[in-house]
């Protein structure tokens, strides 16, 4: 087995393993997290297809969508957090919107 096998294969296993995640969790912060290892599967998957024959330099365009698809991908998440905070700290407030409740020391 080659060691682009192994990559093309630990890339398909991290996929896997993160659409099972993804779709079996409630938690959004954990299906961001699962979102980011489906990514991370692909971008490992498409490094090893980068390779052109056994014995010449791999394809660059390959590792230029990989580099691209990291820089996309952090801002992807850090979004995708910040949605997750405000939807969990929405889920949280139990006010309704606009009311304004001032704490007394009278009984």
């Amino acid at each position: 087995m080659s060691q682009w096998t192994l990559y093309a294969l630990s890339g398909v296993v991290v996929l896997a393993v993160a659409l099972y995640g993804l779709f079996s969790s409630e938690d959004l912060v954990r299906k961001v997290i699962a979102a980011n290892l489906v990514g991370s599967g692909v971008f490992l998957f498409l490094v090893a297809l980068a390779r052109r024959a056994s014995g010449g330099i791999p394809d660059p365009v390959p590792h230029a969508l990989v580099l691209t698809g990291i820089v996309v991908s952090v801002s992807a998440t850090a979004l995708a957090l910040a949605l997750a905070r405000r939807l969990g700290g929405a889920a949280d407030d139990t006010r309704p919107s606009g009311s304004i409740e001032r704490e007394t020391d009278e009984p």
